[in-house]
C-alpha cells in the first residue's frame, strides 16, 4: 500500500511507516495513492463482520504485510458486537458501543494497537494523543500495558463527561494523561506542535492514535459494510447513512468504504452548535468559530483534522461535495432529538441524538436509513437523565472505574510546558 503527503505529495510511504509516522511533513494528512474496488459485494454483505473484514483490510494490505498478517490483526482487535438496532420505522442504529470502552473508537485503537504491536520496531514508542471524549479510553485500554509503549492523552480540562474522563485517566502504568485548560482544539494544536518538533518526535519516538492515523480509518471502514449488510438483511433499497462528526475520521471512513462500492445512497454529516461544516457545504466559505462547548462534547471541534481527507475522496472518485448532506444541532434540538428517540421506545445519548435527527430531515420520504450510535447512553449519564428524567445504570465497565481516583496532570495549553512534561514524564 502506498499513501503520499496531501500536502507535499513527493512524500510518499508505504502502510507501515504511515502507521509508525502518524503525521507527513508539515502536519499533512496520508492518503492512499489507489483505493482498491471491490466487485464481489453481494458475497461481502453475506460475510460474517470478521471474516468479510479482514477481506476488506486485506484489499488494501496483503499485498504489503500480507493476507494472514492481516487475519491475525483483525481477529484480535475485533472481538465485539455491533448490531444494527431498529429505532422506528425508517431508521435503525448500528451500536457501535459494545467494545470494552463503550464507544466507537474501539474499533480503530484495538486495530492500530495490534499494527503497532506487529510492525514498529524501535524499542521504544510514545502515542501521543487528543481526546474530546471516547478516542482517550479507546487507546489507553488498547494499549494499556504492552511493552514498550507509552502512552499520553491529552483532553480539554471540564469539557468532557466525568465518566468519560474515568475511562482512561485512572489506570496508571504506561498511560498519561493530562488535562488542558483549553478545548479540544488546542489539545489537537499541542499533538500537531509536537509533531513538528524534531527533539519530541524522533527523541521519544513519536505517534498519534487520533484518526489522522490511517489505521485507525481503515478498521472504520468495516463498520460501514457491517451497517449495510444487516440492512440489506430486511431492506432491497440502499441507506442514507448520518454520522455524528467531530473531527470527520468517521465519515472518512463511510467515504472510503463507499468508494470501495459499498451500496449507499448518501452520508449525512451531522454536527452539534460546531457547525464549520455545515456552514461551509452551504456557503462554500470554510470558516472555523471559536469552540462551543456543547452535551455531545466528542463533537466540539471547530477545525476537523480529516476534512482534507474527505476533499481527497471526493476529487478521487469524482464526487461533488454536494453530495454530501451537512446538518448542524441546538442544544434545545438535540435535547428534543433525544426525547423522540426515548419516546418511540430507543434509548440512545446526545450525539446519536443528533444523527438520528438529521437522518430524519435529509431523507425523503421514500428513503430509510441508518445512524451510528457511537457511545453508550451511559457514558453521558447526567445528560441523558437530566434531559429525559429517567435514572439510567451504569454497565460494568463504568462502574469499575466510576469511584476510582483521575490520575491527571493539570497544564496550560503551551506547547513549552507540555515539552517539559512530555520529557520530565517519559525520560525516567
Amino acid at each position: 500500500m502506498e499513501l503520499y503527503n496531501l500536502k507535499h505529495p513527493s512524500q510518499k510511504v508505504t502502510f507501515t511507516q504511515a502507521v509508525k509516522l502518524g503525521l507527513g511533513r508539515d502536519r499533512g494528512l496520508f492518503f492512499p495513492t489507489l483505493i482498491p474496488v471491490l466487485d464481489n459485494m453481494d458475497e461481502l454483505l453475506a460475510m460474517p463482520f470478521v471474516e468479510r473484514s479482514k477481506q476488506i483490510l486485506g484489499a488494501w494490505l496483503a499485498q504489503e504485510l500480507g493476507q494472514e498478517m492481516v487475519d491475525k490483526l483483525v481477529d484480535n482487535a475485533f472481538n465485539f458486537e455491533l448490531p444494527l438496532v431498529k429505532a422506528d420505522d425508517n431508521r435503525y442504529c448500528l451500536e457501535l458501543f459494545h467494545g470494552p470502552t463503550l464507544a466507537f473508537k474501539d474499533f480503530g485503537a484495538r486495530f492500530m494497537a495490534q499494527c503497532l504491536n506487529s510492525l514498529a520496531t524501535e524499542d521504544k514508542i510514545t502515542i501521543l494523543t487528543a481526546t474530546s471524549g471516547d478516542t482517550g479510553a479507546a487507546v489507553a485500554d488498547a494499549f494499556y500495558g504492552l511493552d514498550n509503549i507509552e502512552v499520553v492523552v491529552l483532553y480539554p480540562k471540564g469539557k468532557i463527561s466525568l465518566l468519560q474522563e474515568k475511562m482512561f485517566t485512572t489506570l496508571g502504568d504506561n498511560i498519561h494523561t493530562v488535562a488542558v485548560a483549553s478545548d479540544f482544539d488546542a489539545c489537537q494544536d499541542l499533538v500537531k506542535a509536537a509533531f513538528e518538533d524534531s527533539d519530541i518526535r524522533d527523541g521519544l519516538h513519536l505517534n498519534s492514535a487520533n484518526s489522522i492515523n490511517i489505521s485507525r480509518l481503515l478498521a472504520q471502514i468495516c463498520y460501514h459494510f457491517e451497517a449495510v449488510a444487516q440492512f440489506k438483511r430486511v431492506h432491497n433499497s440502499d441507506p442514507v447513512i448520518a454520522v455524528p462528526s467531530g473531527n470527520f475520521g468517521n465519515l472518512t471512513a463511510g467515504l472510503f468504504a463507499k468508494a470501495m462500492g459499498l451500496p449507499v445512497k448518501r452520508f449525512v454529516a451531522a454536527t452539534n452548535s460546531n457547525d464549520t461544516v455545515p456552514r461551509y457545504l452551504t456557503l462554500g466559505d470554510w470558516a472555523p468559530q471559536a469552540t462551543v462547548a456543547t452535551m455531545s462534547n466528542a463533537m466540539d471541534v471547530s477545525e476537523p483534522s480529516n476534512w482534507p481527507r474527505v476533499e481527497a475522496i471526493v476529487e478521487a472518485m469524482g464526487w461533488s461535495l454536494s453530495d454530501i448532506s451537512g446538518v448542524a444541532l441546538s442544544e434545545t434540538d438535540t435535547e428534543a432529538a433525544l426525547s423522540q428517540l426515548y419516546q418511540g421506545g430507543y434509548l440512545s445519548e446526545p450525539h446519536a441524538a443528533i444523527a438520528a435527527q438529521a437522518l430524519s430531515m435529509t431523507m425523503k420520504p421514500s428513503e430509510q436509513g441508518i445512524f451510528l450510535g457511537t457511545a453508550h447512553p451511559a457514558k453521558f449519564k447526567e445528560v441523558v437523565e437530566a434531559c429525559l428524567s429517567i435514572e439510567v445504570g451504569l454497565p460494568p465497565a463504568l462502574e469499575t472505574v466510576k469511584d476510582k481516583p483521575i490520575l491527571s496532570v493539570n497544564l496550560p495549553a503551551d506547547f513549552t510546558a507540555l515539552k517539559a512534561h512530555l520529557f520530565a514524564t517519559l525520560s525516567r
